[in-house]
């Protein structure tokens, strides 16, 4: 964890991912590995399934309760939420994640190891064949793991922690503040369709212009064509961006290291930067405004988005 640490906090564009398996059985009963993966950073610890308590009427999907020490937790059968034909297998290993404040624990076969990688080899899935539980691909030598968007996933079956559409009232301006929202835009970056679409729906209500980016990579794409523009007619380039929303974990290139460029970059020096992740623990809270954001927000906290971003963009 305190490798996870050192990532976190400096500006290097890397990840490690605990590596594990839930396969599934074909059409001719033959075992079909299939590899997936999860940031160190919310993986709690890894466990045998001990006794557990069946939940009742569950959403499909969750499992149980399990008691851990002094806690009581949901249990996840992931094979179930990913839909697969596991046949006769036994998942009997559980990776216990804590973020967005919660912590759960997913069933899966098995657990192979930890992965140090950058987010460089982290590839956005393909349009194509795009699942909204997948965030990203990883090419190993011989096999291709899938990143989770376990936010969504749990969001969905744990109401606790489900990003919920802001109220009316969040939506209004405060009083006196005579800010024209519809002459700001405000660029999100977050590989997840889930959560992007609820941050970007909830400021196109309010009022804001949005420009989405599915990662960090593209984002900064973004950002250097607005700059162009600037050079071009000399507009200030808080008249094309006005404010930037990122996610830590992203394909390509991180929020950090995005950050870290937003604040390298001379013109950019005054352009607010908030991080929105579910990584925002206290301590990384301090890391990340010591980079260079200048306000934090939770994930999957919304109320003061608005709010935030009306302070910030004035």
């Amino acid at each position: 964890m305190k490798q996870t640490n050192i990532l976190l906090e400096s500006d290097t564009n890397e990840l490690e991912i605990v590596e594990f398996r839930i396969d599934e059985m074909d059409a001719h009963n033959n075992l079909v590995p299939c590899h997936y993966g999860v940031n160190v950073a919310k993986v709690r610890e890894i466990i045998r399934l001990p006794q557990m308590s069946r939940v009742v009427n569950a959403k499909p999907g969750v499992e149980g309760m399990i008691k851990l020490r002094d806690k009581v937790i949901t249990v996840i059968n992931l094979a179930k939420v990913l839909g697969k034909d596991t046949g006769d297998l036994v998942a009997d290993r559980v990776v216990v994640l804590e973020f967005n404040n919660l912590m759960v624990g997913v069933l899966v076969h098995s657990v192979s190891r930890i992965y140090r990688i950058s987010w460089k080899n982290v590839e956005p899935p393909a349009h194509s064949v795009h699942s909204d539980q997948v965030t990203g691909l990883v090419k190993m030598d011989d096999r291709i793991i899938l990143v989770l968007d376990f936010e969504k996933i749990v969001g969905e079956l744990c109401s606790e922690s489900a990003l919920r559409p802001l109220s009316e009232s969040a939506l209004l301006p405060s009083e006196g503040d005579a800010t024209d929202r519809s002459q700001k835009t405000i660029l999100v970056a977050d590989d997840s369709l889930f959560i992007r679409n609820t941050l970007c729906q909830a400021l196109r209500s309010a009022g804001y212009v949005v420009t989405e980016a599915e990662n960090g990579a593209e984002a900064w794409d973004i950002i250097q064509e607005r700059l162009t523009w600037c050079g071009q007619d000399g507009s200030p380039f808080r008249s094309h961006i006005s404010m930037m929303i990122t996610d830590v974990e992203m394909p390509q290139m991180d929020g950090l290291h995005l950050t870290s460029r937003v604040r390298k970059e001379e013109t950019l020096k005054d352009l607010p930067v908030v991080i929105f992740s579910s990584l925002a623990s206290e301590d990384n809270k301090r890391k990340w405004i010591g980079l260079g954001a200048n306000h934090i927000l939770t994930k999957p906290d919304l109320p003061n988005l608005v709010r935030v971003a009306d302070e910030l963009t004035r």
